[in-house]
């Protein structure tokens, strides 16, 4: 599951809601992945999710599931052994130019 880091994301949450036994088991169960705290993580997963898309699948069709789940496994280990990682280029100041949004003064009347 990927979650961000809400503060009643958590285990307690889950036992207040559906009971302290309950709750726990189903936390147990999850496996968690955390977004960062700073940047979007929608961004981060398309970034991720469009090279596999385009360099694995291609326009093919896959017949099978687990056909997929291999081809995905392959790949996955191809991108980890050449530590892929993420070059944020997009900042504050460039995103004001490219919205044109600039900063104006506010005053209490």
């Amino acid at each position: 599951m990927v979650m961000d880091n809400l503060n009643i994301h958590c285990q307690k949450t889950l036992a207040d809601h559906f009971g302290e036994e309950w709750g726990t088991y189903l936390w147990n169960r999850l496996t968690l992945h955390y977004t960062p705290k700073h940047g979007s993580w929608v961004s981060q997963a398309e970034i991720a999710i469009g090279p596999f898309a385009r360099q694995s699948r291609g326009r093919r069709r896959i017949s099978s599931l687990a056909e997929l789940r291999r081809e995905a496994a392959a790949w996955n280990r191809q991108v980890n052994r050449e530590k892929f990682i993420i070059n944020w280029k997009f900042t504050r100041k460039t995103a004001r130019e490219r919205f044109s949004y600039h900063k104006t003064s506010f005053t209490r009347s």
